[in-house]
């Protein structure tokens, strides 16, 4: 059964909540939808969003120890409307408490990578019209022209073995979620004697 699953929100635990509730909201722009004292003492909770049909998008929780020597968070992933808006952003983290990672082409993707101020990485991506096969890193300079930095960009997709355009990968793993969801249902099925 696929469940009709989505992602709604993700949250993270902090060990300096104002520093963080500055940071998404001040550069990034989530609002805060709430916030409030969690049960037995335990801290703060912060709830923001940046979409007004989700009351939270990202909470932020108290709780992380200050000597954690490494960050359980993989990374954050937010998908950002064009190319435009990732410079905007590179150019902003100048004032930030952030550290440029680097902006990577990912073959399906262009993302920019940065740690936010407690050293969580966060990516900032669009999609691309292909798909390659992953993990795939390649240096990118966002300073290019648009049109030179695409064309650079699907000349090294069209190099790697296994690239295709987007809608086809996407036709194939709509074909595998199919067909992950049809075995679990067998499997579950009642032996019919």
């Amino acid at each position: 059964m696929s469940y009709g699953l989505t992602l709604s929100h993700v949250g993270v635990f902090v060990t300096d909540m104002p520093k963080m509730v500055d940071f998404y909201t001040g550069f990034l722009g989530f609002a805060v939808s709430d916030r409030g004292e969690l049960s037995g003492g335990r801290g703060e909770i912060v709830f923001m969003t940046r979409d007004p049909r989700e009351h939270h998008q990202f909470v932020l929780a108290s709780g992380r120890p200050a000597d954690l020597p490494y960050n359980i968070v993989n990374q954050l992933s937010f998908r950002v409307d064009g190319l435009d808006t990732l410079r905007e952003l590179q150019r902003g983290l100048r004032d930030e408490d952030a550290t440029e990672l680097g902006p990577i082409s990912h073959g399906n993707a262009l993302s920019l990578y940065i740690h936010d101020p407690e050293k969580n990485r966060v990516e900032f991506l669009i999609d691309t019209p292909w798909y390659v096969p992953q993990p795939c890193r390649i240096p990118v300079d966002l300073s290019l022209p648009d049109d030179e930095l695409w064309a650079t960009l699907e000349r090294h997709a069209r190099s790697l073995p296994g690239f295709k355009p987007r809608e086809v990968w996407a036709a194939e793993i709509e074909k595998k979620i199919a067909d992950a969801t049809a075995k679990r249902r067998r499997a579950k099925a009642p032996a019919v004697a």
